[in-house]
């Protein structure tokens, strides 16, 4: 469920802390490890401190560049303790979870953490939509980066166990609805309200465009549509028997 997370790390100096974070992103069941221009890869030393992420690091990619890394990514959020002169919108890693896991799943997402002396620099956080900050001591700061990547990967692995759960156990296992069956509600929803009389076709794009934003944030399942469906069904047939009567 979180294979299209990437964890990025920017000009890494040493390769143990590679290690590492292979070692805490596999504690999380997470392997998608992209590596921008690190200063010695491979290397015994990050193989050691993977303590049996091997796989991790196998089949990390190394991207010359920082736009290289996440140029497929529709949301790329930055990690940072520092506070900056332009600010960005900030999340925690919580929060982060939330969005990425619960709230807009399906995004490949990127997740970046800069150099272990200096983090990422504002040109690279320019490519961000979300600086990501870690509640921490406010006298001290400044996290170890396998440490930082722990502390990230594991609320995304605690949000996608709950995503999970609400899927299967809550809904019984139903299956939720798929892009395809949602277009043919919308599709279904716009017609009805017209017949209905509740909006006219030239002011529909508002109205179904909020009302995509209910739905989509609710997650629905199949049966759940077919509901909604059948709900849609009637009210036509009874605008339609009101009318010949």
């Amino acid at each position: 469920m979180l294979a299209n997370i990437k964890i990025v790390l920017v000009e890494t100096s040493h390769p143990g802390n590679i290690g590492a974070v292979a070692r805490a992103m596999k504690n999380m069941a997470m392997g998608n490890l992209c590596l921008v221009n690190p200063k010695v890869f491979p290397s015994a030393d990050a193989t050691a401190r993977a303590s049996g992420a091997d796989d991790i690091l196998a089949a990390a990619r190394v991207y010359p560049t920082l736009p290289d890394a996440i140029a497929d990514c529709q949301l790329v959020l930055g990690t940072s303790a520092r506070c900056r002169t332009i600010s960005w919108p900030e999340l925690t890693p919580r929060e982060c979870a939330e969005k990425v896991v619960i709230h807009e799943p399906g995004n490949q997402v990127a997740i970046l953490f800069g150099r272990e002396n200096s983090g990422l620099k504002n040109h690279e956080l320019d490519l961000c939509h979300y600086l990501l900050r870690i509640p921490c001591n406010s006298k001290y700061s400044s996290l170890n980066i396998a440490a930082a990547v722990q502390v990230v990967c594991y609320e995304l692995f605690v949000a996608a166990g709950l995503q999970e759960n609400n899927r299967v156990g809550d809904k019984g296992e139903i299956p939720l609805a798929s892009a395809e069956q949602m277009e043919s509600f919308y599709g279904h929803l716009h017609q009805a309200l017209i017949d209905i009389d509740f909006m006219q076709p030239d002011q529909s794009n508002s109205i179904m465009r909020r009302l995509r934003r209910i739905y989509n944030r609710i997650h629905l399942d199949s049966k759940e549509l077919d509901i909604l469906r059948g709900i849609l069904r009637m009210s036509q047939g009874n605008k339609a028997k009101t009318k010949r009567s």
